[in-house]
């Protein structure tokens, strides 16, 4: 029986040398105990969820996915105090609604940094992706223009997206 040429002992080195490092971070202990334990899950679980891994698209331009960062979490915080300004004040002032976001990416990995992002940004959740995934449903917590917040989306998070990934 000839052996399979994807099977490694570590098919992923990064993430058994991290498992093992939180393990004995958690434990407070480098005692040989933790050390065989935690090295038998460092290589174990790895090994165990290998197959479960999907080929993930690699980043096109990851100069643009660190300027992307850095563009959300300022966003996160101009974002935040929108919200606690929103939230002190009458609340006959807030218009939640639901939002259908047309999206141009198919690809699973981008559309999840997509509904996260918006998920992450305070006063928007991404709340469902449609069934032929052509739509991404958002509720806002105050939606004043329905067609400049999907602007928003598509030209902060979408367009980079899809130059980060080559979509």
């Amino acid at each position: 029986m000839e052996a399979n040429p994807k099977f490694r002992l570590l098919p992923m080195p990064t993430h058994s040398l991290l498992l093992l490092v939180v393990w004995l971070l958690l434990n407070n202990s480098l005692a040989p105990g933790h050390l065989l334990l935690g090295a038998f899950l460092a290589v174990g679980i790895p090994l165990l969820v290998a197959p479960l891994q999907l080929a993930q698209p690699s980043s096109k331009r990851p100069l643009l996915a660190i300027r992307q960062v850095l563009l959300v979490m300022g966003d996160i915080i101009k974002a935040n105090l929108e919200v606690a300004l929103l939230v002190i004040g009458p609340l006959s002032r807030m218009q939640p609604g639901f939002v259908a976001v047309p999206l141009s990416i198919e690809r699973e990995l981008p559309i999840t940094l997509l509904a996260s992002t918006i998920s992450l940004t305070p006063g928007t959740v991404s709340c469902e992706l449609s069934e032929d995934r052509r739509f991404l449903y958002v509720h806002v917590l105050n939606l004043v223009d329905e067609q400049e917040l999907i602007a928003t989306i598509k030209q902060r998070y979408e367009a980079p997206l899809k130059e980060i990934f080559g979509c």
